[in-house]
């Protein structure tokens, strides 16, 4: 899956590769956001490295049967995208011009697609769902977690790159995409009408004994206002707890996540990058800390992945709030994304991330301090038990302060 961040554009947090069909986010890195922009200048020695392609590229232009029909900005494409895909690194990737400002729409909170969350295989490269959007034409089809793309429009996309997927499935509002997803062992056909997704940020409610509960569904530009909001609104410090629920949220912006962060820790460190060559970059807390200090359990869950993966670190080494649920996602790598000359844009991997005592979680995830399972199957809102498990490490809690 995927998730983390970007910092002067909304570089987001990815999952293992998180997008979505309807509102999608990439954690992506500020720090060399800038490194390369405008940067078309061969550097020294690269002239010799290239003639091949050269060679290549001259020899379809002057004896390819069908040159005439060749398009140049198709060659280019293609040989950033090999370039890039030889990296083999999943959470890199090349979007031309047509995909990119799909991408970017992402982070408007507002999309025409079919609403659902995306997840890529590491081993077998299958891209599946993660996540269906509540209230999304995906939900109402019936798509759920865990089916994986076979076929867009009769087109077979078991071995697709995410930005690939995402050029097939989107589309206009109103407009219909067939599917054909496996589950299981069954093939199973869908026709999707596409909507307009707009997804509320935060949910929040009052539980029982004077707890509350926020439900965050990404770190947008607005999560930091829309948490605080309902903070204040479900009693500030006057809460006897507070459960906020990550459990689903495949990540966002990196200033956001800090933000955060720093709702709830007054001071310290909340994550350190890691470029490589003993080259590092420790973020703190930026002074946005609120001034509550009831007690705090945070709900992750197997899809819940970068931002929301250093929220959960962080808190959990610094001892801030108990963790409830089971092994989030496990990215731990930074990405970068850049608009390139010809409109397209590259998202690169740039860094790792490490929580406060120097962990870092790719490929193994958060563990939660209480482990609780809720298989897919068994899922009733009526009966969540790890909901039920956060409350009574709050009232616990409560209990032992007292």
């Amino acid at each position: 899956m995927t998730g983390i961040w970007e910092r002067l554009k909304p570089v987001s947090i990815s999952m293992a590769i998180v997008i979505v069909f309807g509102a999608g986010f990439f954690l992506g890195s500020q720090r060399n956001a800038l490194l390369a922009q405008g940067d078309t200048t061969p550097p020294p020695g690269a002239e010799k490295s290239f003639e091949p392609f050269w060679q290549v590229y001259n020899m379809i232009q002057s004896s390819y049967l069908d040159r005439d029909t060749v398009d140049d900005s198709k060659l280019v494409d293609g040989a950033i995208k090999g370039m890039v895909d030889v990296l083999g690194d999943q959470f890199s990737g090349y979007m031309d011009p047509e995909t990119y400002p799909l991408f970017n729409s992402d982070l408007s909170g507002e999309v025409e697609g079919i609403g659902a969350v995306v997840q890529t295989d590491e081993e077998t490269n299958e891209i599946s769902i993660a996540n269906v959007l509540e209230g999304s034409p995906a939900e109402a089809a019936g798509l759920k977690s865990g089916d994986v793309f076979v076929k867009v429009e009769g087109e077979d996309v078991t071995q697709a790159t995410q930005f690939d997927l995402v050029k097939l499935v989107r589309g206009k509002e109103g407009t219909t995409v067939n599917l054909t997803m496996r589950r299981g062992e069954e093939l199973i056909d869908f026709s999707i009408i596409r909507a307009k997704i707009i997804t509320p940020v935060v949910e929040y409610k009052t539980l029982e004994d004077g707890i509350g509960y926020i439900k965050l569904r990404s770190f947008d530009a607005n999560a930091y206002q829309e948490v605080t909001n309902a903070m204040t609104e479900l009693g500030g410090e006057d809460m006897n707890g507070l459960v906020l629920d990550l459990r689903g949220n495949p990540g966002g912006l990196l200033t956001s996540a800090i933000d955060i962060a720093s709702v709830f820790m007054k001071d310290g460190t909340i994550l350190v990058e890691d470029f490589g060559n003993d080259n590092e970059q420790t973020y703190t807390t930026n002074g946005k800390y609120v001034g509550y200090d009831v007690p705090l359990t945070i709900l992750v869950d197997e899809n819940s992945a970068s931002a929301s993966e250093l929220i959960a670190g962080a808190m959990q080494d610094v001892g801030r709030a108990t963790i409830v649920g089971v092994t989030t996602f496990g990215k731990g790598t930074v990405q970068t994304w850049q608009q390139l000359v010809n409109g397209g844009g590259i998202r690169l991997t740039i860094a790792r991330w490490l929580t406060p005592n120097g962990h870092w979680i790719h490929g193994n995830g958060v563990t939660p301090d209480v482990i609780v399972e809720w298989p897919e199957e068994n899922r009733d809102e009526n009966n969540d038990p790890q909901l039920k498990a956060a409350v009574e490490a709050l009232t616990d809690e409560v209990v032992a302060t007292n």
